[in-house]
């Protein structure tokens, strides 16, 4: 499995991260199963949220990390906290704080290693949010801080009135989920590639130093479901068999090598609780695409040159 050092710094942890999402799905026995296999298969990176199936699925973890052979202090454990779901967004920095201890809590952990905001709340209050990042580390709840889903601008506003360094921001990419590089290829056109989504995060991001961890890596749309094996995309399945039979991996394991591939420093976080699925995913940790591999993926989505 490739190492990735996150930010930029001295913090190296697996490419490949295991999400936690649909955990709640999961009886404590069969997610510690899920556990292990992630971490037996080089995977050392959890990824949660506070309002993950209003909390269940950090619940479920905890009950797991007990019944498993992994220790604490061998992952890297991350929540999100900020949205209140079907209400508001909300970085006051009592919500920031009580987020972080009910994950705690759940999660049963001391801990966390990193804590992202969950959305950029256009309410937002820049000096509670300094404040609540000042607390959190002074008490040792959190080490390290991000963002997901920020734009540039967005980013750049938060980092400018904390203390601490934002090393993280989660996007949604893939294979087919492609706007942050179709944008870039598309400069100084008219066609609908061209727009400009994202702010240019990708090359924001590789300027700062900023690790984007890669949400939803085998989905299509906005969670319209997974292209993996899907009918709508016959050429693009043939394309991943193709290489999947060459590098002797699944069809997963060779769209996280896709993403891995891109020089922007990207974690690829898969969502899948299937032990199986789990180490054949992980693979792709381990698998180097040539260029024209890469573009060959890229063109059999549907795209082209301009």
């Amino acid at each position: 499995m490739k190492q990735l050092y996150i930010g930029e710094t001295n913090w190296q942890a697996s490419a490949v991260a295991l999400g936690i999402m649909r955990m709640n799905s999961l009886t404590p026995d069969k997610a510690a199963k899920a556990i292990d296999t992630a971490y037996d298969s080089g995977i050392n990176y959890i990824d949660s949220a506070d309002i993950y199936e209003d909390g269940d699925s950090e619940k479920v973890f905890g009950e797991a990390l007990k019944k498993t052979a992994v220790k604490r202090e061998d992952l890297y454990i991350q929540s999100k906290g900020g949205i209140i779901s079907g209400q508001r967004y909300d970085f006051s920095k009592q919500h920031l704080i009580d987020a972080v201890d009910g994950s705690l809590k759940r999660l049963g952990v001391d801990y966390l290693d990193s804590f992202l905001l969950h959305r950029p709340d256009p309410l937002m209050e820049l000096d509670e949010v300094a404040e609540a990042f000042d607390e959190l580390q002074k008490d040792g709840k959190v080490r390290h801080f991000g963002v997901s889903n920020f734009n540039p601008q967005q980013y750049q506003l938060v980092q400018e009135s904390v203390d601490q360094r934002l090393m993280i921001n989660q996007l949604q990419f893939s294979i087919m989920h492609t706007g942050m590089i179709d944008f870039g290829m598309h400069t100084n056109m008219t066609d609908p590639r061209s727009i400009n989504h994202d702010g240019g995060i990708i090359e924001f991001s590789r300027r700062m130093g900023v690790t984007i961890q890669a949400w939803s890596p085998f989905q299509y749309g906005m969670f319209a479901g997974t292209f993996i094996n899907n009918d709508k995309f016959p050429e693009l399945n043939q394309k991943l068999q193709e290489l999947a039979d060459k590098y002797k991996v699944s069809k997963n394991a060779i769209a996280t090598a896709w993403i891995l591939r891109h020089p922007a420093n990207i974690q690829v976080i898969i969502g899948t609780m299937n032990p199986e699925h789990i180490a054949d995913s992980a693979k792709g940790g381990d698998i180097d695409l040539t260029k024209q591999e890469w573009y060959d993926i890229y063109f059999a989505a549907g795209n082209d040159l301009p």
